[in-house]
């Protein structure tokens, strides 16, 4: 026990150095990941001797990947991919795999050898080229649908691969065709069933799930699906990560889809962290720095005939040649299963550990060098394609309408974004809107709307749509991160254009202020004060004096809206604690410690909590003054953070 205690508490501790020290230097984090496995590892300090057990546990990270991938994807979506899974996806494989073998053949090895190593480098990483679209943003363009097809092909090719191998080692060709066809055959059965699963059970389960309204529950029977998903696939010999894949798809058109994705990820995050670690820690350094020459030569090479590769494939299917390019530069490395792959050709013997610790090192090398490939794929695959014509690259900075001038910017044409454009219209207020959902960009642009496809999250779109020139910025969906990401392209392209954010609530106010915000807009303290409005209204409170307390309480960033009684139902939860304000009544007991002291006395404010109000009999005080003393039988309203208002309360009562 002490032992595993240790080893856990070591990766933590030079993960949680190594992470913060990368982010500081605006590196990405899996190579602070990478890095910890290298250091951690038997090769280097020797924390780490046996990670096997560790990377069992770890491969959970890509079970969850996959499954918050799924989510993204419905079936009409993947349908809609075919061309790209099954055209695109199974030319790259077998081309590069082909080439590889035909590489490696030519230095005299045997065909099973050659064929090992020329399989496992055709794969690319999953993991890695997921997480970092899913963080640029860059998940549903075209060059970012375009890698993730190659890479569901690769995922989906890692099963007959995983009988193949084997079978090389000592198998005959009809054993061979035989293991296929039966792995071939249980797929479908496996695909059928989770697709039953998924279209019968599921959205009922989740359903009486969500009825209970219990947070705990509803992870757990994400944790559940997930992992009796992954765990189905894997009796039927297939890869877990394809069974969490197709249990997130079967539920990526539910309702619950967005707070499925929410629950998994802080389990799909931490375990992908470990993930890394254990790749990492395969890394023989002294091994990579006595054969340096070697394997940076192997590393150039993979990367330079993969990126090529997969160019000239993407584009004589069809693909514009910076997309093709794009997608090159992002699967150019090996993938997490070309080292599942890699230990089992050892262990039929079909390549030697000198191969192994070269193809090891490849790699791990070449998944490290893939972070910096992803973020800066558009400026390099611009420059790579240069020399195509014109009809058939595709620009770099689009421009929607030259003509474009003191306009309006809607970031997101959904409900709100629609309901904006109305009211913009009907005042002959030029407008452009953003958006990033097919169907809907080309039913509005069909009903004439100025809409166009495009993720806002990245300055060439931004710039297409003239923002610089434009009167008002609108973010129309309610989510922070993307909302501040947005916020920081914007500010890059100009520092005066005002800019209107739609938020849920004032929760991230400040920040968002404090980012370059001209106004906030909380959704829940606004319907308040509509709901008010009509309230005073209908009571006989002229219209003006309605308008001057509404815009006041704007003005005050909504004081008078915070602190509320706690009910029943009232959220308490770790993650809502933090950030709750509520109002709490103190009633003043005879033997009380604030009894016959004034509120000046006793420091209330310095507390971190705000005195509301002062019942003393069947009077009202509102606002009470410092000089205000307090007597027995008094109950004094406090407005505050939940642990505030508990320790003020404690303080009134007993002192302390």
């Amino acid at each position: 026990m002490q032992g595993i205690f240790s080893e856990i508490f070591s990766l933590l501790a030079i993960a949680v150095v190594l992470v913060w020290l990368f982010k500081r230097l605006n590196l990405p984090p899996i190579l602070a990941y990478l890095s910890a496995g290298v250091l951690a590892g038997p090769h280097a300090l020797g924390w780490i001797n046996d990670y096997q057990e560790i990377h069992l546990v770890a491969e959970f990270g890509i079970v969850f990947l996959l499954f918050s991938l799924g989510l993204e994807f419905s079936i009409p979506k993947l349908m809609a991919m075919r061309h790209i899974v099954f055209g695109i996806g199974t030319a790259q494989v077998l081309i590069t795999s082909g080439v590889i073998i035909a590489v490696v053949l030519f230095y005299n090895a045997d065909f099973p050898t050659a064929f090992s190593i020329g399989t496992l480098l055709a794969l690319s990483s999953t993991a890695i080229v997921v997480k970092q679209l899913s963080e640029s943003g860059e998940l549903h363009t075209r060059r970012g649908q375009l890698a993730i097809g190659i890479l569901l092909f690769q995922d989906i090719a890692v099963v007959p691969l995983l009988i193949a191998i084997p079978l090389l080692g000592g198998g005959t060709e009809q054993n061979l065709l035989l293991a296929l066809a039966l792995a071939l055959t249980k797929g479908a059965f496996v695909c059928a069933l989770l697709w039953a699963v998924g279209k019968w059970l599921l959205p009922r389960l989740f359903n009486e799930v969500a009825q209970l309204r219990t947070d705990e529950l509803f992870v757990l029977t994400t944790l559940l699906v997930t992992l009796f998903a992954a765990g189905l696939t894997h009796v039927f010999g297939l890869s877990m990560a394809l069974g969490a894949f197709l249990a997130g798809i079967m539920l990526g058109e539910s309702q619950y889809r967005h707070q499925l994705e929410a629950d998994i990820r802080p389990f799909r995050d931490i375990l992908m962290g470990l993930f890394f670690v254990t790749v990492g820690m395969q890394l023989d350094m002294a091994y990579v720095v006595y054969n340096a020459y070697w394997i940076i030569l192997a590393v150039v090479g993979l990367i330079l005939g993969k990126t090529i590769l997969i160019k000239q494939v993407a584009h004589a299917m069809g693909e514009t040649t910076r997309d093709a390019w794009s997608a090159g530069l992002m699967l150019c490395q090996m993938g997490e299963f070309g080292f599942v792959l890699i230990a089992l050709a050892l262990q039929h013997q079909l390549i030697e550990s000198s191969y192994a610790s070269l193809l090891i090192s490849i790699g791990v090398l070449s998944m490290a060098l893939t972070p910096y490939l992803i973020d800066h794929n558009q400026s390099l695959a611009k420059k790579l394609s240069r020399g195509s014509s014109s009809s058939d690259t595709y620009h770099a900075a689009p421009t929607f309408s030259s003509s474009l001038s003191n306009h309006v910017v809607i970031c997101g044409f959904g409900r709100v974004g629609q309901t904006v454009a109305r009211f913009l219209k009907t005042e002959a207020i030029p407008y452009i809107a953003l958006d990033i959902d097919p169907i809907r960009v080309r039913e509005a642009q069909a009903a004439g709307e100025n809409v166009q496809f495009g993720h806002v999250r990245q300055k060439d779109i931004l710039n297409a749509a003239q923002v610089s020139k434009s009167r008002l910025v609108i973010i129309t969906f309610a989510d922070y991160n993307k909302a501040m990401s947005i916020v920081s392209v914007i500010r890059q392209l100009s520092d005066d254009v005002k800019i209107l954010v739609r938020m849920r609530d004032d929760q991230h106010l400040t920040e968002l202020k404090d980012a370059g915000v001209t106004e906030v807009v909380p959704e829940s303290l606004e319907a308040s004060l509509m709901l008010v409005s009509h309230v005073l209204f209908m009571s006989g409170v002229p219209v003006m004096r309605i308008l001057r307390r509404v815009q006041q309480e704007r003005k005050n960033r909504y004081g008078i809206l915070h602190g509320y009684f706690p009910g029943e139902n009232t959220d308490l939860s770790a993650q809502a604690i933090g950030r709750l304000e509520y109002m709490h009544a103190i009633a003043i007991t005879d033997d009380a410690f604030a009894v016959n002291k004034s509120l000046g006395e006793l420091n209330i404010e310095k507390r971190r909590v705000e005195v509301m109000g002062l019942r003393r009999d069947d009077n009202e005080i509102e606002h009470p003054t410092a000089d205000t003393v307090l007597i027995a039988q008094d109950i004094l309203i406090i407005r505050g953070k939940p642990r505030q208002v508990e320790r003020i309360e404690r303080y009134l009562l007993e002192g302390g």
